[in-house]
């Protein structure tokens, strides 16, 4: 049995070897397409996350324990049990340490040019969300490329950038440099990112100030200055409407919103309330732009869901075009498959 898990865990490790170079925070089984069913194991640098949303191999989970330290020798593992005695989903899962310290359970991990605090203890997500790599990584290139930024002079486009912010009047929408929008931002990942890539203010919504004092952290471990404007805490709609008054334009957004929330009484959800919502971004886009929608929730079809936010952001932008559409990063392997791992994200150029 050891020796089969290992010998599982060795060829779903090699199914991801695209992303060795890139980062070291990644997917290493993704349930039953990987042989699996029923877990997930993510890698987080030297720490480990280990998800049960079945009960297919929770009388397993010390022999995958024992497997994992035997071929990636972690500092960390953490065992989730996402899965309640009905068979409904936990978004409050029982955690343990199975491996290690609590204290060993955080660290940084690095991803592209970036680096980014993790928590496995924290919440059900560790501050980072792995199926999102690389639209975080193509926002990046994407201000690179506008902005004239080379990965070999960031530290110069961020302190040109920083010069433009500090002389420009946040609600003027004539203000020089490259601005970003980030809703519903959690740990503001997309953000670090775009500030990287040149960007001179990425403005994060979100309606937790503790996950918005983690995006400060992520600032901090990566060099960069807090502008102000870039911290909004509260309703990312509220955000987007305040936005529209002030006549604020930005040239890059990304809406990643959950698939249900409560705002002060208001009960989001993403198929009533996320194509409106796609539409009032859309008049806070620059022309030569570029829109990011995705979602996770499990009833959207990816076809239909970017046939329908290029039609928002038409609605603004007549001459708006699909630049793609597409799922989960390749170490999620079979997404799609089940409820627990699937996306669909497109990104509209106007």
């Amino acid at each position: 049995m050891a020796f089969d898990l290992k010998n599982k865990l060795a060829i779903a490790l090699e199914k991801r070897a695209p992303l060795f170079d890139v980062t070291d925070a990644y997917r290493i089984v993704n349930g039953a397409a990987d042989g699996f069913p029923g877990l997930t194991i993510d890698k987080f640098g030297d720490r480990y996350q280990m998800q049960f949303f079945g009960p297919e191999l929770l009388t397993s989970k010390t022999e995958i324990v024992e497997a994992l330290a035997a071929l990636f020798k972690p500092v960390c593992v953490v065992a989730k049990e996402r899965l309640s005695s009905a068979g409904k989903s936990l978004e409050n899962a029982p955690m343990d340490v199975v491996l290690g310290s609590r204290e060993d359970a955080v660290g940084v991990v690095r991803e592209g040019h970036a680096k980014f605090h993790v928590d496995l203890l924290d919440t059900i997500n560790p501050g980072l969300f792995l199926d999102m790599r690389h639209v975080r990584l193509e926002v990046e290139e994407r201000f690179r490329a506008m902005s004239g930024a080379s990965s070999s002079n960031l530290e110069f486009a961020n302190a040109s950038s920083s010069h433009l912010a500090d002389s420009a009047n946040l609600e003027n929408p004539a203000q020089p440099g490259l601005r970003f929008l980030n809703l519903f931002s959690y740990t503001c990942s997309f953000s670090v990112h775009a500030r990287l890539g040149g960007a001179a203010i990425a403005t994060n919504a979100d309606i937790s100030g503790k996950i918005l004092d983690k995006g400060r952290e992520n600032y901090a471990l990566n060099d960069l200055d807090l502008r102000p404007g870039e911290f909004f805490r509260g309703n990312a709609i509220e955000y987007v409407h305040w936005a529209q008054k002030k006549g604020l334009r930005f040239d890059g957004i990304v809406l990643d919103p959950p698939s249900f929330a409560r705002f002060k009484g208001f009960n989001f959800n993403v198929r009533e309330h996320l194509m409106p919502l796609v539409a009032d971004c859309a008049t806070l886009l620059n022309l030569n732009g570029f829109f990011m929608v995705s979602s996770n929730y499990s009833e959207f079809n990816l076809s239909v869901f970017a046939r329908d936010v290029l039609a928002a952001v038409s609605s603004v932008h007549p001459n708006a075009k699909t630049s793609w559409k597409k799922s989960q990063d390749v170490d999620f392997v079979g997404s799609g498959s089940t409820k627990d791992s699937c996306l669909v994200a497109t990104l509209v150029e106007v």
